[in-house]
């Protein structure tokens, strides 16, 4: 039987506009200057601040209404609305910079890409015109690791699609190979094994280590890759104890990442951080400022205000004035939203950084690792009054380039535990002294992972083996065994 019932329920559904307020604070800061060109561009009631004189500038404001001002008061606040969803990891940038600033070094990379190096040597190779078309689609499909990652049979597949031309793996193994031997040595490898051999073949000179390094890839990279040297020495058994280690010796000094090697990678861009913030340490007086370098300051057009308020006052209005005045309005208030949307998003990030500056005090005076205290999300949300999803955001994507190097802002969140002293410290603290201790072992008889939680009970931390594990492996430190050396 059907019925028909009323439910009155509460909901939150957020406006374009609040949407766009969420994603400006999202925007990496090539996308924000894209951003902001566009919206140039397309709202003549928007300009540069640089656009007009200063008496200008400040003409508009004047007639800026009560009404608008009171309009703005209310406007929503960006913590309102940011949810709880997946945090990309995008950075933004924001301007809070005035003329008298000095510049900062902001490291940004321009350097030609890795598949613009790749390409640039593609005359060097003798290929035919249908080799050519399947060796640039193949350099398009490397890594930046400089890996061919893509099965041959599916290359096939993919360059009659995308290309219109039919080949077969036997003709694409072939261009493969001639690409092999483009610099730098190593690239368009299939595997870690290929890699390396790739560079010990390019190898002029070929010295007992070299040879003895390419005997060892070849028929016993399995045991070479978990360390059972004993086993390869047993095979090799002409090869002397130390041979055996100065073939080893070279094979560690291969780049198994040779794409990476070039400098020149895809994602160069991403790669080389361009700091959020910059923090000047003037004899432990903190000052954080924005990086907005690129980032104009904006305003609203007097022009088009004018413009709009002659339409308003006009006493007799035509079907096309109503509409003229009702287009004018639209873009005005876009204006003046992206504006606010810009400034809100300025202050989420100051609001959030002075905090952590102030929690992390020690750490940002001293660049000492093990002064880091332990903070959490939820601490630097009951400083700031954000929720602590907006701190979230900000500390997953954001970076602050001090005196010490530059960091991203989740690098000073952790959790604590407490040492024998009944002090908390922070896990970081513990990873560096796991770290140190490493470091420092007999690398014939490393520790293992009951020795080291051994160790770091003996020295005051109360740390579990399984802990000493889940820290080793955050760290990337292999296991005991495989970090066995001769």
């Amino acid at each position: 039987m059907l019925k028909q019932s009323q439910l009155l329920k509460l909901s939150t559904k957020l406006s374009p506009q609040q949407i766009q307020v969420i994603k400006m604070l999202e925007l990496p800061i090539l996308e924000l200057e894209e951003k902001i060109e566009k919206e140039l561009e397309e709202n003549p009631a928007l300009e540069k601040a640089t656009d007009s004189t200063p008496e200008e500038f400040a003409d508009s404001n004047e007639e800026i209404s009560a009404e608008e001002k009171q309009k703005k008061d209310n406007e929503f606040s960006l913590e309102d609305y940011v949810g709880d969803d997946d945090i990309p990891s995008y950075r933004l940038h924001a301007n809070n910079f005035s003329k008298d600033d000095k510049p900062k070094d902001i490291p940004y990379s321009g350097e030609q890409s890795f598949y613009d190096y790749l390409l640039s040597q593609l005359h060097l190779l003798s290929l035919t015109d249908k080799q050519k078309e399947i060796a640039k689609f193949l350099i398009g499909t490397v890594d930046d690791e400089g890996y061919l990652r893509v099965e041959t049979e599916k290359l096939v597949d993919q360059i009659e699609f995308k290309l219109a031309i039919k080949t077969t793996e036997e003709e694409i193994n072939d261009v493969i190979k001639k690409l092999q031997e483009l610099d730098p040595a190593g690239v368009f490898a299939r595997n870690l094994q290929e890699c390396l051999l790739l560079q010990l073949y390019r190898k002029e000179n070929k010295t007992i280590a070299i040879i003895n390094a390419i005997e060892i890839l070849k028929n016993y990279y399995t045991e070479f890759t978990k360390k059972h040297y004993d086993k390869i020495l047993k095979n090799l058994d002409y090869i002397s104890k130390d041979d055996f280690k100065d073939a080893i010796d070279v094979i560690k000094k291969l780049n198994p990442k040779p794409g990476n090697s070039t400098g020149n990678s895809a994602n160069k861009i991403n790669q080389s951080v361009i700091a959020d913030f910059v923090l000047e340490n003037n004899y432990g007086e903190l000052k954080v400022s924005l990086n907005s370098r690129n980032t104009p300051e904006l305003r609203i057009n007097n022009e088009y205000k004018k413009m709009y308020n002659s339409y308003v006052n006009k006493k007799t209005k035509n079907k096309s004035d109503k509409s003229a005045e009702s287009f004018i309005k639209k873009k005005l208030d876009s204006a003046s939203f992206f504006i606010d949307a810009i400034k809100q998003r300025e202050n989420t990030l100051m609001q959030t950084i002075e905090a952590i500056l102030k929690y992390q005090y020690d750490f940002f005076v001293s660049g000492d690792e093990t002064k880091l205290k332990p903070m959490r999300l939820k601490d630097i949300a009951e400083i700031t009054g954000l929720d602590i999803s907006t701190i979230s955001r900000v500390s997953n994507s954001k970076y602050i380039q001090t005196e010490f190097g530059t960091f991203k802002l989740r690098y000073f969140f952790s959790e604590g535990i407490v040492n024998k002293s009944g002090e908390e410290i922070s896990t970081k603290e513990i990873k560096k002294i796991l770290t140190e201790i490493i470091e420092n072992e007999d690398k014939s008889k490393p520790f293992t992972d009951e020795k080291l939680s051994q160790i770091l009970k003996e020295k005051g931390y109360n740390i579990a083996r399984r802990t000493v594990a889940k820290y080793r492996e955050q760290l990337k430190i292999p296991v005991g065994r495989l970090r066995k050396q001769l």
